[in-house]
């Protein structure tokens, strides 16, 4: 039994989505403690609590604890069973953040894996799922991983509603990443609003356009518009069209200006541009598992985080591969596992 202190490092919902990933994936039983202890509402949200949920159903596993509000848990995986699953959050909590636990595992499943999620698909302080198609996705693919993601529906805060459907083909193992430098040559957009007018996904994007091309880059935002939600909300989500994407990204709010919305994105994919690395902070986070299991990779991300450090420390736990980071956090960083 592995044990895992969920107050480490950020302390946040990583440390139990790693953990469990990794638990279905090796095989190794995990028994989590302190789950978010420093938080304003300590342990699982819905949101953790159905990602958990998922990752079990996925590997067969049975766990102690699972309930709104337990800041400890026990999982006990088997085996990892391909088929079709479904998980409903029940809030506008993170269809992507449900993803960052269960896509690792899904990978290495007896047969091909389908998993329907509804919840948030644009929420504040999580990757949205144009981040996921645009960028997880691409990268992932450059080792061997192979997934096919559907956007069926949107789901904004606060009422969710969101529908994503992703099907994962297995795989026997991962090929070793090894990525430096970023190269691109366009900026590529998605701007939208659901059960809004058009003209504010179309002022996200003209405000966002301005920023980057006054810098001297070139972009191409699409504008999207729906009446397929539940409740109203809009979002812009920009990408580099390179080999490896970096992204920026804002959520539209009730009295923030379009323009704002569409400048947020464009100062932040700008941020990561200006470092010339690979991966953006955020896939320089979400990779390390992913690294090592294939071992043998080296990324270069444009600011290592305390999730990125957080997540090397649960993930050395499972796997007998030992990271090595050259770089300090806030910075751009070499991260590279043996």
């Amino acid at each position: 039994m592995i044990e895992i202190d969920g107050s480490y490092g950020e302390g946040g919902g990583s440390v139990l989505r790693i953990a469990t990933a990794l638990s279905a994936v090796t095989s190794k039983p995990v028994h989590i403690t302190n789950i978010r202890s420093g938080r304003p509402k300590p342990g699982l949200m819905a949101q953790h609590m159905n990602a958990v949920k998922a990752v079990a159903e996925l590997s067969n596993a049975s766990v102690e604890g699972l309930e709104v509000g337990s800041t400890d848990i026990t999982f006990t995986p088997k085996s990892l069973n391909g088929g079709v699953y479904k998980i409903d959050i029940g809030t506008a909590g993170s269809i992507s953040l449900i993803l960052q636990a269960f896509m690792i595992p899904a990978a290495f499943a007896n047969s091909p894996v389908k998993i329907r999620i509804t919840g948030g698909t644009d929420v504040r302080w999580a990757p949205s799922v144009d981040y996921v198609e645009n960028v997880t996705l691409p990268i992932l693919r450059l080792m061997g991983y192979k997934a096919h993601i559907h956007i069926i529906r949107r789901g904004h805060y606060p009422r969710g509603g969101g529908i994503l459907e992703i099907e994962v083909e297995p795989i026997t193992k991962l090929m070793p990443l090894n990525i430096s430098d970023l190269q691109f040559d366009c900026i590529c957009g998605i701007s939208h609003s659901v059960k809004l007018p058009l003209h504010i996904a179309e002022r996200q994007a003209q405000s966002a356009e301005n920023i980057l091309q006054s810098k001297g880059y070139k972009s191409k935002i699409i504008i999207k518009g729906s009446q397929n939600a539940i409740g109203p909300g809009s979002s812009i989500f920009l990408w580099t069209n390179g080999i490896t994407p970096v992204s920026g990204s804002a959520v539209g709010e009730p009295g923030k200006k379009a323009e704002k919305v569409g400048s947020e994105a464009a100062k932040q994919i700008l941020y990561h541009i200006s470092r010339r690395s690979a991966v953006d902070k955020y896939m320089g986070d979400q990779l390390i598992p992913y690294m090592a299991l294939a071992g043998g990779s080296c990324i270069k991300t444009s600011e290592l985080t305390q999730h990125a450090l957080t997540n090397i420390h649960i993930t050395e736990k499972f796997i007998d591969k030992k990271f090595r980071v050259n770089g300090i956090i806030g910075e751009a960083a070499v991260i590279m596992v043996d």
